[in-house]
Order: structure tokens, then C-alpha cells, then sequence
């Protein structure tokens, strides 16, 4: 079986551009060696140890909930302490601003970041985006820093070479070499939002948040996950482009979170199968199945049937590539679609509108007291959290459900279901997704 195990990784600026005038031979015989470059760029690479505390739940056995009833807790909550490391990459100096991954701090009450001098600092939080996996922190009362020049990682190529930087099973810095083995890999499964640099560099635990470099020492990746039946390295590691990086971290300066804007559009990858029959000379796009009415994409004029084959000039492969680069981007700001239709060309102007945010479900309903909802990226409502005998779990609702109708009217976000439920009746039939499973539970109204 498959086994992708998220790793601690490292990523790298410079204050300085180290580009082709770095020599790639040795001064004294012209043996070729990167060393040159790496002297450059590894002070910005920093390793990460955290601890904290999370809560763990462990099944109440049967013969124990007696004690409480038939009504007894059927899980046993408990914090227990953890201590992680990880690696980070310093993006600005003057700032300290240091770009990790978000699995690497996240639930930590105390960060220690170490340079690769030995000097040592404590680091807070700014902000973090848990559905791509990057966290930005800022370094207190840090002096002499280090930061990396941030490439383009729309540049690469497949077979472009590139070094990967981290604290891998927390040795201390440690620099491993290969090449761009595939590029835009999605359908993963690692985080929501997937457009990852694949690479065969050796990565293992501890290099997540480390940085993937190239040859001239620019950062074009946060190095983020393996793919391992053991969870060791076999060549096959996962990077979050630096553009996509940029972009969301941008945001979390700016807000102190992401605010993602949402095209409005639900489809596929266009297939051979439909480009034959939409007689398309294209293979790869997102073919546009839905488009949801007063969304962005609806108010720009795009239409169902529509082939999407770049953003802002860059080409769009498959469905997850256009999710992953709108995914990034912010509310409000305003893209470059290029689309097929009718076998043309056609370029449209698009407004990105707010992703909604999650919200206690109680506020549409009484009947889903103790649900979190959020927008789902595959079309309906996530049931994101759920607590314990809430009423939403008498009812027989579950975490990570998807709500797609209310009494069979159909709902792509939380207002269509706010508007769903303020029409219903006393009995509420959800039509409910649940793993490759549809159902539906019925709740009784006001």
C-alpha cells in the first residue's frame, strides 16, 4: 500500500541575488561542486523545534460508560504534550520573516528557530493557510539575518536540477541533490489545495518547510511531503511552488490569513474524450461542467462548456492546476482567463469573489447545533467540525459530511443553504455525500 508521510523540510532566500556569477567550479582544480552557491544561500535556511499540546481522543470502552449511563461519553478527550522539528526558510531579512510549513507548528505554544550559525530565536505566528500547508512566522529580536532570492517556479522545466535544504530526523542542516522529476502534480490527497514540484532530491521527516533550490541558489519550492511505503525517501518528494508560496504569503502579511478568491465555476479535466467531441485541438484544460449563477465567473460571461487554458498567460493542465492557481490569488483581485469556445479563442476579464468563511451552524438552524460548516471545493457544505452528542450528531451527521440539497433544492455554499433552510418546512431532508457514499437524514424544523 501507498504511504504519503508529510515531512519537516527547508527552505532558503538570500539578501543578495546569486545568480550566474556564482562559480560552479572549485577555485583551486575546477572540480564542478555547488558548494560556491550553498555558502550563499544555507545562512537562510533555518531548522524549527516546537512544542506544545494536543488533544488526543481515545474510545471509552462499553463496560466504562455504565458508570455514566446510556448516555455516557463514547470518547475520552486528553491534552498531552509533543515536541516537533521541522525546517524554514528566512524570505526577509529586515523583517524576519521565515516561511515554513503549516503541519510543522501548528497546535505550538513555543517556537525556537536555529540559524545555521547556532544562534538561536524565539518566533510567533503571523499567520497560516492549513488548506496548502504554509505558515509564516516572524523571528523576535533577530539581528544579522539571512533571506533568499525567491525564483519563479512557472520557469521550471522537467528535468531542471535543484537542491533541497533541511533538518532532516533533526541531524542539523543537510543539502541533497536531484531533478524537476514532474511539475503541477495534484489529486494527492496531501493538502486541499495541490499544485506540488515533484522531485526526486532525497526529502525525509524533518526537511518539511525546507527549501528546494536551483542551481543559481533561487528558491522555487517549500519542500512539503514524500511518497513512501515506509515513510522514508524513494526518490519521490513533493514542493509547494514558490509562486504559489509568494502569493499566499502576501496575504498573511497583509491580513494575518488568506483570503481566497473563488472563481464560481464547477468541471473536469478536459479529457480526449470530450475534446473529440467539443472537436478541440487541445488535450489539456479544465473543461467548465457548471457555472454558478451571480459568481464571478458568471458576471465575467463565461459559459458551461468552456474550456480554461490559462490564467493570466499561464497554461492551465488539468481542473485541480486552475483550482490551485485561483486557490492562491486573493479576493477581489482581477485575473486574465483564456478560454475555448466554439473552437476560438476568447480572453476574459474576472473580479475573484470571497470564499465564504466558515460559520457555527446553529445560526442557520437549530437543528445543526454543534456543526462548523464550510464551502467544499468538490460543489456543497462541509460539515468541518462536529461536536460530541450536539444535536447535529443525534441526528446522525458526521464530520466531513457534505450537505449537496435541502428537501432536494440544491446548494453550492452556506448562503444558498441559509436561503434552503429559512424555506423549509418542518421536516428537513438533507441529501448528505458521504465518502463515495449519498444518503439522506431527516431533521425536524423550527
Amino acid at each position: 500500500m501507498k504511504f504519503i508521510a508529510v515531512l519537516a523540510l527547508c527552505s532558503l532566500v538570500s539578501t543578495a541575488p546569486v545568480g550566474a556569477s556564482i562559480p560552479f567550479f572549485s577555485d583551486k582544480d575546477e572540480t564542478p561542486t555547488l558548494a560556491p552557491m550553498l555558502e550563499e544561500v544555507t545562512p537562510a535556511v533555518v531548522n524549527i523545534s516546537v512544542k506544545g499540546k494536543r488533544e488526543v481522543r481515545q474510545r471509552v470502552p462499553d463496560m466504562f460508560r455504565y458508570f455514566f449511563g446510556q448516555n455516557g461519553p463514547r470518547e475520552q478527550v486528553q491534552e498531552r504534550p509533543f515536541q516537533g522539528l521541522g525546517s524554514g526558510v528566512i524570505i526577509d531579512a529586515d523583517n524576519g520573516y521565515v516561511v515554513t510549513n503549516n503541519h510543522v507548528i501548528d497546535d505550538a505554544t513555543e517556537i525556537v528557530v536555529t540559524l545555521k550559525d547556532g544562534r538561536q530565536f524565539d518566533a510567533k505566528v503571523l499567520g497560516t493557510d492549513d488548506r496548502s500547508d504554509i505558515a509564516l512566522l516572524k523571528i523576535e529580536n533577530g539581528s544579522n539575518l539571512t533571506e533568499i532570492e525567491i525564483g519563479s517556479s512557472d520557469a521550471l522545466r522537467v528535468g531542471d536540477f535543484v537542491v533541497a535544504i533541511g533538518n532532516p530526523f533533526g541531524l542539523g542542516q543537510t543539502v541533497t541533490s536531484g531533478i524537476v522529476s514532474a511539475l503541477d502534480r495534484s489529486g494527492l490527497g496531501i493538502e486541499e489545495v495541490e499544485n506540488f514540484i515533484q522531485t526526486d532530491a532525497a526529502i525525509n521527516s524533518g526537511n518539511s518547510g525546507g527549501a528546494l533550490v536551483t542551481l543559481k541558489g533561487e528558491l522555487i519550492g517549500i519542500n512539503t511531503a514524500i511518497l513512501g511505503p515506509t515513510g522514508g525517501n524513494i526518490g519521490i518528494g513533493f514542493a509547494i511552488p514558490s509562486d504559489m508560496m509568494k502569493a499566499l504569503v502576501q496575504q498573511l502579511v497583509e491580513f494575518g490569513e488568506v483570503r481566497r478568491g473563488v472563481l464560481g465555476v464547477r468541471g473536469n479535466d478536459l479529457t480526449h474524450e470530450i475534446a473529440q467531441a467539443l472537436d478541440l485541438d487541445v488535450n489539456q484544460g479544465a473543461f467548465i461542467a457548471e457555472v454558478i449563477p451571480e459568481g464571478a465567473a458568471a458576471e465575467a460571461g463565461l459559459k458551461s462548456g468552456d474550456v480554461i487554458i490559462a490564467v493570466d498567460g499561464r497554461p492551465i493542465r488539468t481542473f485541480a492546476d486552475l483550482g490551485a492557481r485561483v486557490g492562491s490569488i486573493g479576493a477581489g483581485k482581477e485575473i486574465e482567463l483564456t478560454v475555448l469556445r466554439d473552437g476560438k479563442e476568447r480572453d476574459f476579464e474576472v473580479t475573484l469573489s470571497e470564499m465564504e468563511t466558515a460559520v457555527t451552524a446553529e445560526e442557520l438552524h437549530p437543528a445543526l447545533s454543534g456543526a462548523t460548516l464550510a464551502v467544499d471545493e468538490g460543489g456543497g457544505v462541509v460539515i468541518a467540525e462536529l461536536e460530541e452528542n450536539s444535536i447535529a450528531a443525534r441526528y446522525g451527521l458526521r464530520q466531513e459530511d457534505v450537505i449537496l440539497a435541502v428537501n432536494r433544492q440544491p446548494v453550492n455554499n452556506l448562503t444558498e443553504l441559509r436561503q434552503a433552510l429559512d424555506n423549509a418546512g418542518n421536516v428537513i431532508a438533507l441529501n448528505i455525500r458521504r465518502g463515495n457514499s449519498s444518503l439522506y437524514l431527516v431533521l425536524r424544523g423550527n
